[in-house]
């Protein structure tokens, strides 16, 4: 349990998905988590699980495909250097005219025991990012993220918000 915070719900898991608009285009979803303001609501993450689509095998090309989950809007893929990515995975394929070879990044689905969450949204929703590079279709990702409602007093549940948006 974290401090200042008042666990509401049982542990949740949250389905999404979000599919690019069109072949190798940044594109970006949002999910939201119907937390109510006046009651000072935010969601503790526990854990996000990401499935993406597999880049396409083109010989002499190099593709991937990309997702993240950030508690913020996007322009472009978040990084997990910043404050308010959750999760990222990358699958890629490196290919020259003989050879190929698949690599896949992933920021870790499920944190050690150690660890109380790895994130809190404070404001209303959270959002899912995907783009491909290199590929002739359209991919997407999807995946659950786990987590409880909580109350903050007042204090914390204001400088969450005011993080939260200065990080956008």
């Amino acid at each position: 349990m974290v401090k200042g915070l008042k666990q509401s719900s049982s542990v949740v898991a949250i389905g999404f998905s979000v599919a690019e608009s069109a072949a190798n285009t940044f594109t970006q979803g949002s999910v939201d988590l119907n937390l109510s303001p006046l009651d000072r609501e935010v969601f503790v993450v526990l854990a996000i699980n990401l499935d993406s689509d597999f880049p396409e095998m083109i010989s002499g090309t190099n593709t991937r495909f990309r997702a993240g989950v950030s508690t913020t809007s996007q322009t472009a893929m978040p990084s997990l250097s910043d404050s308010n990515c959750l999760a990222r995975i990358t699958e890629a394929i490196r290919s020259d005219a003989v050879n190929a070879v698949a690599f896949t990044s992933a920021a870790l689905e499920t944190p050690p025991s150690t660890l109380d969450y790895i994130g809190i949204v404070a404001t209303n929703d959270f959002f899912v990012q995907t783009q491909g590079t290199g590929n002739t279709a359209i991919g997407g990702v999807s995946g659950k993220l786990y987590g409880y409602r909580a109350v903050a007093d007042a204090s914390i549940y204001a400088a969450l918000v005011q993080s939260e948006v200065l990080s956008a």
